[in-house]
């Protein structure tokens, strides 16, 4: 069976939104951040040296970073449900909004976090936001005649953009963007990633913008 060490109000949920899509169990390891410091326990480097989350334990691997988990789990547990393979016509692009994910968005989406309740006309700021704009303008204009992110339907990639997204939404940079929106409300109704809530928690950020 899969271990999944999860951390409350982090990215690690997706791994669990992506297990409750394909069905598999899963034991759950939740571990909570510092109240004051907002940190990672020191127990999770027990689980990874880099004492962040999420981590999987599976068939005597242990694999961090949620882009090479998703990737992992979609391949080797899906069956071609959520993941794409050399011989699909749309691999290459599944690959890039996968990596994307946690690549040039996320990149955009932590300078945010960083800089909240600083000078929001700070260098660092500005360049946040644009690159978080650029991201989500890509989005909507790839959602353009698609309910996902692949013309062949719902993936992993979807998974992964889920929190990036929502995230940039709490602060101000989903913008009007009404097949962005329509798209967040799509996958966030599914009915795997509302059980991946139930057992892991939210996973926003407790802010306000």
């Amino acid at each position: 069976m899969i271990k999944v060490h999860h951390l409350d109000y982090s990215r690690s949920t997706r791994i669990l939104w992506l297990l409750e899509e394909l069905g598999e169990p899963y034991e759950l390891t939740t571990y909570h951040r510092d109240p004051s410091t907002f940190r990672a326990p020191a127990e999770l480097k027990q689980a990874h040296p880099l004492g962040k989350s999420p981590v999987i334990e599976h068939d005597g691997a242990v694999i961090a970073e949620s882009g090479a988990i998703l990737e992992y789990l979609a391949a080797k547990l899906g069956d071609g449900r959520l993941g794409r393979s050399p011989a699909d016509a749309d691999w290459g692009e599944y690959l890039e909004w996968l990596h994307a994910g946690e690549g040039t968005a996320m990149m955009g989406v932590v300078m945010l976090m960083l800089v909240r309740g600083c000078d929001k006309t700070s260098r660092a700021s500005a360049y946040g936001l644009e690159v978080v704009d650029g991201a989500m303008a890509e989005i909507e204009a790839k959602l353009d005649g698609r309910d996902y992110l692949l013309a062949s339907g719902f993936s992993a990639a979807d998974i992964q953009f889920g929190y990036v997204v929502a995230v940039a939404d709490q602060f101000g940079a989903v913008g009007d963007r009404p097949r962005l929106r329509a798209w967040l409300a799509r996958v966030t109704a599914r009915p795997a990633y509302i059980a991946a809530v139930e057992k892991g928690g939210p996973w926003l950020l407790p802010i306000s913008r």
